[in-house]
């Protein structure tokens, strides 16, 4: 894609007359772990596959279905992205954002990135567990907003990120689950799992949970004005802390596992958006 911000306003004009409607006013990543959330969140309208939309590539991932969603959700509009493209299948950032810089163009004003993470504190974050972002720390050596200038029209790609997570809609999943844990994610390439030594590295730098997504769109979704909410399912313990080794199976068996309160805690806050 030459020019992604040319490339996702098109792919937003192709989402309109994939889901009948005109704009939605909000949209729903769903990672690893996350995926069977769709099919409870409420009244399904359109189903199609997120390849369908021009620039999305289709996932790769187990545990990513590759849905496109048009929902409603009491009045409101939601869309939701049922699977996300990553830097470890080859991907360019550009690419791995579009369908977040898709949804903002096509109305979307509040961005809810969900992800699979291993827990650096697994006392306290524990499996089965979801946690809100507080913050990021992008370990992945690569940006959103790299490359040539946004075109006229768009801000400037300097971005400021103090508040990447919307302090309002923590405000609001707290309300909805007053259990929750907050907790500073570290977004790294992948795709293998980190080893013990990294994850001492990212608990000296502060981080609480560690994943391979969602930064990325988090840096896309701000600099075009949304508010971001980010929430990690704990799916296991990070290297070096966990009794066994780690896999993939496991953290899709967790999300099933989990799926009612991950359901009820998106409902909750989805229900509670301001107009």
């Amino acid at each position: 894609m030459t020019d992604p911000y040319t490339a996702a306003r098109d792919a937003a004009t192709r989402l309109a007359e994939l889901t009948g409607r005109e704009r939605h006013d909000a949209v729903v990543v769903l990672g690893s772990g996350w995926s069977d959330a769709a099919d409870a969140l409420g009244q399904t309208l359109t189903v199609t596959p997120l390849a369908d939309l021009p620039g999305v590539p289709a996932p790769t991932v187990g545990g990513h279905r590759g849905e496109l969603r048009s929902m409603t959700l009491g009045d409101r509009p939601v869309l939701v992205l049922n699977g996300r493209s990553h830097l470890y299948e080859g991907h360019s950032p550009d690419v791995v954002v579009h369908g977040v810089r898709t949804a903002v163009m096509a109305g979307c004003t509040t961005v809810v990135l969900t992800n699979a993470a291993g827990s650096l504190r697994p006392d306290e974050l524990r499996v089965g567990d979801p946690v809100l972002l507080s913050d990021h720390l992008n370990l992945t050596g690569q940006t959103a907003l790299g490359g040539p200038p946004p075109p006229a029209g768009f801000p400037s790609r300097f971005t400021d990120l103090v508040d990447a997570y919307s302090p309002a809609l923590r405000a609001l999943a707290h309300g909805v689950d007053g259990s929750l844990h907050e907790g500073v994610y570290a977004g790294m390439l992948g795709g293998a799992y980190e080893t013990p030594a990294e994850i001492r590295m990212l608990a000296a730098l502060g981080a609480d949970l560690v994943g391979m997504s969602t930064v990325l769109e988090t840096i896309a979704a701000r600099h075009l004005g949304a508010q971001v909410l980010g929430i990690s399912l704990v799916t296991n313990a990070a290297a070096g802390l966990a009794t066994g080794g780690l896999d993939h199976a496991e953290v899709l068996a967790t999300g099933r596992d989990a799926g009612q309160r991950m359901v009820a805690l998106l409902r909750g806050v989805l229900e509670r958006l301001e107009r």
